[in-house]
């Protein structure tokens, strides 16, 4: 079985395509120097801390450890959510409930189907693909509802005028906000394979897995994320939309 190798050469020549970026950012002037910089930074870190802090764990193989690991990256998930938020009445339990439903109830089903085991090499790891994904959704999500209710605005306030409860007067912008929040999981569907070869199905062919087993976990992969978004933006959509009414039923 080929073996792949990463060296610190590869590494530099990798981060070159990295200053590729940097330079058509400053020669287009887009400001994101710094915050690729900052990002290939902070990942270089979080990955060393959280390579060596996951040997410790698959060693271990702890229930409590496990649980607290996952529930952690539900923690910080929701919290970037949260931050992606434009709302200025935004709130964080409402992103932590949204992913903390969907990435849950989506494991639950997985793990009593028998599909994965509750073990850190698996639970982790699946946690972490969820959460992510979810965190993605929200946040399209509610960027998606702060624009429509600035735009709709008199719309909204018409609407209200004639009588209307507050969810029906929402009703559309809600809608196109939970169905942006899932498109691109869903575009991600429709090309799986033909565009894109996920990393997963990837990995366990490079692993040495029976292609076709690999496939078999790439599709399960696929209906936990599209279950794990549809999930989170409802939930995340129907709880931040009120945010924008206070307690008279007013547009604020």
């Amino acid at each position: 079985m080929n073996q792949l190798a990463v060296n610190n050469q590869s590494l530099i020549l990798a981060f070159i395509l990295v200053l590729v970026a940097v330079t058509i950012s400053y020669k287009e002037k887009l400001g994101l120097s710094r915050d690729i910089f900052y990002s290939i930074l902070r990942a270089v870190v979080q990955l060393f801390i959280v390579g060596y802090l996951l040997k410790y764990l698959f060693q271990v193989n702890n229930f409590w450890l496990t649980t607290c690991m996952s529930f952690f990256i539900v923690l910080n998930a929701a919290w970037n959510a949260h931050k992606r938020n434009p709302s200025p009445h935004k709130h964080y339990l409402d992103s932590l409930l949204a992913i903390f439903i969907s990435t849950y109830l989506t494991m639950s089903v997985l793990i009593a189907a028998g599909a994965i085991k509750f073990i850190p090499s698996q639970i982790i790891p699946i946690s972490g693909m969820i959460a992510s994904n979810a965190m993605i959704a929200i946040g399209l999500c509610y960027r998606n509802l702060y624009t429509k209710f600035h735009d709709q605005r008199q719309q909204v306030l018409e609407k209200l005028a004639l009588g209307a409860p507050v969810k029906l007067a929402s009703l559309p912008i809600l809608q196109e906000s939970i169905k942006t929040a899932m498109q691109p999981t869903i575009d991600s569907a429709k090309t799986v394979g033909l565009v894109s070869l996920p990393g997963m199905m990837s990995g366990l062919i490079f692993a040495g897995v029976d292609p076709v087993h690999a496939i078999k976990y790439q599709i399960m992969v696929t209906f936990m994320l599209l279950s794990t978004t549809s999930l989170g933006a409802i939930i995340a959509g129907y709880k931040a939309y009120k945010n924008y009414f206070n307690h008279y039923l007013q547009l604020r």
